[in-house]
């Protein structure tokens, strides 16, 4: 495969494959000394096999569930005899910052922190990107697996810290150590009307002996971190495991993925790249054309978390400069932000459909057409906009069963076309808590978990979860406080 073809290729996901491969890199504040930057790497860890089978059987059920040995992307494909294949493993390398102090004749010691002239530096983990580019034709992983060793070696590197009259006063070692990663790679036909092909990626950790009674950070120097692959075909093109076609429903029911999954990437039109990420995604993922850079928190609001740390005080800005280059590019990025990329953040409108004018008729008569649409005081967005609409009574029927406000229901989220961290309630028991509807006539049911042990805290403030009335069994007998006759 032509190497500017390829580049061209995966450039079309690389801003999302950023964003994954970085994820949770450093959370805001940004601070070493913040709880939530002390335990760190929580995605696509692929930890040595002994270590980890040592710790307890591992839930490979789904993505991201669990730090594991190893993961699996199964996807389907479409191609042709002299198809192509080119995938690239990415993941980043645990680096560890280290501060020594120059002591009186040379020698160094290590120090917590060290303040140089106008620059403070901190002990802290740092990480190294890493790619591997390998090429594959279909004849031959139709053929047999191909085995093939991925190796980073590790490394030590020194950088002066000099004082502000440019004398020694100490150094940064930075310290890597190798990290071994398998990758195996096969094919095989479907059972399919159409020509198709299952292609499979397992990647694992290929770390050799390594000691039992090691620590979670010191297994993470020799881990691969936030491990992905991103895949593309020439002559042939994927098929969405989100939304297949009829025809090949089956087939994709089959693909079983393991601590990773297989989406489209790229445009909207394009079927001949694949994200496989630790994360669960959408077919097609961007990141919003408004994000002026990655503040490595995809789940928080850009415009939110900048506000925030426009407020960190100025010892707090020094803390997160001292703890890591990329928290001061984010601090050098937030405070530098002219207004009107700001204002970008605030929100934009990807689609408008027009709001029906005659939602609801006038008190005290039906419309006769002669007078103009009614426009009710109340926003549309507010219950007393429409006296008919009542979340806390009303009920929508669901496989014969009326289910309202007190109903238990057991939760069966839609594979697609719906939030992918859904997939994680699947077989969850709830209680519902209201049943909306929105502008187009749809109804939504307002729900919480039963044994989330924040439900009665999420219920005061009224933070729900939100499911279609497809996406519900109701459980027998178990109808709302009409039904139960109260």
């Amino acid at each position: 495969m032509d190497a500017s073809v390829t580049a061209a290729g995966f450039e079309a996901a690389q801003a999302v494959a950023d964003a994954v491969l970085y994820e949770g890199y450093l959370l805001y504040p940004y601070r070493r000394s913040s709880g939530k930057n002390q335990v760190r790497w929580q995605f696509g860890v692929l930890t040595p096999r002994d270590w980890t089978l040592a710790r307890g059987p591992v839930d490979c059920s789904v993505a991201g569930s669990a730090e594991s040995w190893w993961q699996r992307t199964e996807c389907l494909l479409e191609a042709e005899d002299g198809a192509t294949l080119h995938c690239r493993v990415r993941f980043l390398q645990v680096q560890r910052r280290s501060v020594e102090e120059r002591l009186p004749g040379g020698a160094h010691r290590p120090v917590d922190a060290l303040t140089a002239g106008s620059r403070s530096e901190l002990g802290f983990d740092e990480a190294v990107p890493r790619e591997f580019d390998l090429t594959f034709s279909l004849e031959e992983l139709l053929a047999e697996e191909r085995h093939v060793p991925l190796r980073i070696s590790g490394g030590e590197e020194t950088e002066p810290l000099p004082d502000d009259r440019e004398r020694p006063a100490g150094r940064v070692l930075r310290t890597r150590w190798p990290v071994a990663v398998s990758l195996t790679a096969s094919a095989a036909p479907c059972d399919t009307p159409a020509r198709l092909f299952r292609l499979r990626l397992h990647v694992e950790n290929a770390a050799g002996a390594f000691p039992l009674e090691a620590t979670r950070d010191e297994a993470l120097r020799v881990s691969p971190i936030a491990c992905h692959t991103l895949v593309a075909v020439r002559d042939g093109a994927f098929l969405s495991l989100l939304d297949p076609p009829g025809w090949a429903e089956d087939a994709a029911q089959t693909c079983a993925n393991v601590h990773t999954f297989p989406v489209l990437a790229g445009g909207e039109d394009r079927r001949d790249l694949v994200l496989s990420s630790p994360i669960l995604l959408y077919d097609h993922p961007r990141v919003a054309p408004e994000s002026p850079g990655d503040l490595h928190d995809a789940t928080e609001i850009d415009e939110i978390l900048s506000l925030r740390t426009l407020t960190l005080t100025d010892a707090e800005k020094r803390e997160a400069r001292a703890t890591d280059a990329r928290a001061a590019a984010i601090l050098d990025r937030v405070e530098g932000m002219p207004a009107e990329v700001m204002s970008r953040l605030h929100g934009a409108v990807r689609s408008l459909r027009p709001v029906p004018a005659t939602a609801a008729a006038p008190p005290g008569g039906e419309r006769d057409g002669s007078e103009p649409p009614f426009r009710p005081s109340a926003p549309w967005w507010e219950p007393g906009a429409d006296a008919s609409v009542s979340p806390e009574t009303d009920s929508v029927v669901v496989a014969g069963t009326p289910v309202s406000k007190g109903s238990r229901v057991r939760l069966r989220p839609r594979r697609h076309g719906t939030d992918p961290q859904d997939m994680f309630l699947e077989g969850r028991t709830a209680v519902v808590e209201a049943v909306l509807l929105d502008v187009d006539g749809a109804h939504h049911l307002a729900v919480t978990l039963e044994d989330d042990p924040a439900a009665d805290v999420n219920r005061w403030y009224g933070r729900f979860r939100y499911f279609s009335p497809d996406e519900v069994e109701p459980l027998p007998g178990e109808g709302g406080p009409g039904e139960r006759g109260e």
